[in-house]
């Protein structure tokens, strides 16, 4: 941005709102971050921050349980009427193992559509004398799955016309089919890139009238309550050779702290950064041993002895898009509860499962089942959120293109016209095709980054250091 129109945006926002007053100190002010946040609201007379924590807590109680940060950008749930807690998920791209993989099907690719590379998958199927097209495409930006009826058809649609039937605006196709025996296997690696079983979130102590993430990243007791509150989430283990998922956490040196809690739900590793049990540095006011962690984090729970008001900006975070606050009521007793209240940032969609009314859970099983659901759905939920869905549709773009590239190398050999040295390098890019993009998921679990993320994170003075985000990495499953 230059500097003529910076001043400029100043001039006009001062004009409008009076003077501007920078946060001190400015040096660890993103001066990006800032001006979305003051110059680009809608330029009014009448516009009126939301208040900030700290007239909330003087005005007195009752607390809300969470607040907006004074410029909005973020959304709080509502409560609503619901049953069941479902796990969200993208079943496209378990559609091909589930209907396609070890039954008779067709794959194909196409090069260089208006969408880039593609590849399609279709399978038929008669189902009480009716018959069906199971039909997957894939493009750089998702997976579409579709199962049509062929009822009133005389004839088999093309695969140009099955294509556009999921996806309209799509031209220029000249689709090849896929010859290779073993294209299938690449094809299912591709499409469960995206699966996860494993997640790692945050967990923050929060005691009354905590404003600051100094304040947070500073508390140091486990009282009763929050301990029975960790209980319900999840085991206390030993991080020393700990085996399961550990999330970042050390296990080899106790650099991390000694311990930490885990527990598996519904066939998912789940790891907790405990702010309380990651290390604690006398003299750091920002505790960036535990940051580096917490702030690395997209999905925090808020733990709240007291009723407290917190604001989702209050911890300096690039990565941290939705936040669950749980207000314990009555603790250590048999009459137990808990109060929640959710809120992200405004481009993460809603998740669920959705918040009851009243939002009060009484100690029990049922709790711990719709907080652990909502912690991981709320995680899928932040990846479609524009910052992560850019960094994974790029991801998309390059694995799609290198699955593309080997089908159509390997379908040219089995037709017995291998590829030249100098179409292959071109066919890739200069790099290996889908076989050399297999990456050990332990290599990154011990915290290898790409470039892309580093490079990011370095150059902002207010993101935390990384220590392992293995979710910024997109990789091949190598199991089946």
């Amino acid at each position: 941005m230059r500097d003529g129109l910076v001043v400029d945006m100043l001039n006009r926002h001062a004009s409008c709102h009076g003077t501007i007053i920078f946060p001190k100190p400015c040096e660890e002010v993103h001066l990006q971050h800032y001006l979305m946040k003051v110059l680009f609201l809608p330029l009014q007379d009448d516009y009126i921050p939301y208040p900030q924590i700290k007239e909330v807590l003087q005005r007195g109680e009752p607390y809300p349980q969470v607040i907006l940060p004074q410029f909005g950008g973020y959304w709080i749930e509502d409560p609503d009427v619901s049953f069941g807690y479902r796990l969200e998920s993208n079943y496209a791209i378990r559609a091909y193992r589930k209907n396609f993989l070890g039954r008779e099907h067709l794959n194909f690719y196409c090069t260089a559509s208006n969408h880039g590379n593609l590849v399609l998958s279709l399978r038929h199927e008669e189902v009480k004398e009716q018959e069906y097209l199971h039909i997957i495409l894939r493009t750089p930006s998702k997976t579409i799955y579709d199962r049509i009826s062929l009822a009133g058809l005389t004839e088999l649609p093309s695969v140009p016309q099955l294509a556009k039937l999921l996806c309209e605006d799509i031209v220029g196709l000249r689709f090849s089919p896929v010859l290779y025996p073993k294209g299938s296997q690449l094809i299912v690696n591709y499409d469960e890139h995206e699966l996860n079983n494993t997640f790692k979130f945050g967990v923050i102590y929060q005691k009354f009238g905590q404003t600051s993430e100094e304040e947070l990243f500073g508390n140091n007791e486990e009282t009763p309550a929050f301990t029975e509150f960790l209980r319900m989430l999840g085991d206390c283990v030993e991080l020393q050779d700990f085996k399961g998922f550990r999330g970042g956490l050390d296990v080899s040196h106790g650099q991390t702290g000694s311990q930490s809690v885990y527990t598996v739900f519904r066939g998912q590793e789940l790891m907790f950064h405990i702010s309380t049990k990651l290390p604690y540095t006398e003299g750091d006011a920002q505790q960036v041993q535990r940051k580096r962690h917490i702030g690395n984090d997209i999905v925090a729970a808020v733990f709240q002895e007291d009723p407290t008001p917190f604001v989702p900006d209050m911890i300096a975070s690039n990565f941290l898009h939705a936040f669950i606050l749980v207000q314990v009521e009555n603790p250590g007793t048999d009459d137990t509860t808990y109060k929640v209240s959710v809120t992200a940032r405004e481009d993460v969609p809603q998740f669920g499962p959705p918040l009851p009314s009243p939002p009060i859970f009484k100690k029990g099983p049922e709790f711990r089942e719709f907080l652990l659901t909502k912690l991981i759905n709320a995680e899928l939920a932040c990846y479609r959120s524009s910052r992560f869905a850019k960094l994974e549709e790029r991801t998309r773009t390059e694995l799609l293109d290198n699955l593309h590239n080997e089908l159509h190398k390997r379908t040219q050999a089995i037709l017995g016209h291998p590829l030249s040295a100098d179409e292959e390098r071109m066919e890739n890019g200069g790099h290996g095709g889908i076989l050399d993009v297999l990456i050990d998921q332990r290599s990154l679990d011990s915290g290898h980054l790409s470039q892309e993320v580093r490079s990011e994170t370095s150059s902002n003075p207010s993101s935390p250091e990384i220590l392992s985000n293995e979710r910024y990495i997109f990789c091949f499953a190598t199991g089946t």
